[in-house]
């Protein structure tokens, strides 16, 4: 399976965010049934990791993604823009057929 990757934007943030959290913190992205396009992602912060995650570390970033979850963000890129809607993490998903508008939800 395509590994999902963290860009260099993305770590930084997810640094910042994970060290405010206190030691062990770690951010899980997930997908689940629902938003205007069918999917969509959910950002947690998570203090155990499962046996069967999928980890991604970059810097100080630690990233998990559930087994459930990991087909639906095969190959994807996970990135931080702050533009003038607001500052966000986006998912770059090449399996997505579509998206809303916002980028929080997608359908394949």
């Amino acid at each position: 399976m395509t590994a999902v990757t963290i860009s260099e934007r993305a770590a930084r943030r997810i640094g910042e965010i994970l060290k405010g959290e206190g030691s062990g913190a770690m951010l899980r992205i997930s997908v689940e049934g629902g938003g205007c396009s069918g999917f969509q992602y959910k950002f947690d912060i998570e203090r155990a990791q499962a046996e069967d995650d999928m980890v991604i570390a970059r810097d100080t970033a630690v990233v998990l993604v559930d087994p459930a979850s990991a087909p639906f963000l095969a190959g994807s890129e996970v990135d931080f823009v702050d533009d003038l809607i607001g500052a966000s993490f986006r998912v770059h998903n090449p399996n997505a057929t579509a998206s809303c508008g916002c980028g929080t939800s997608f359908s394949i």
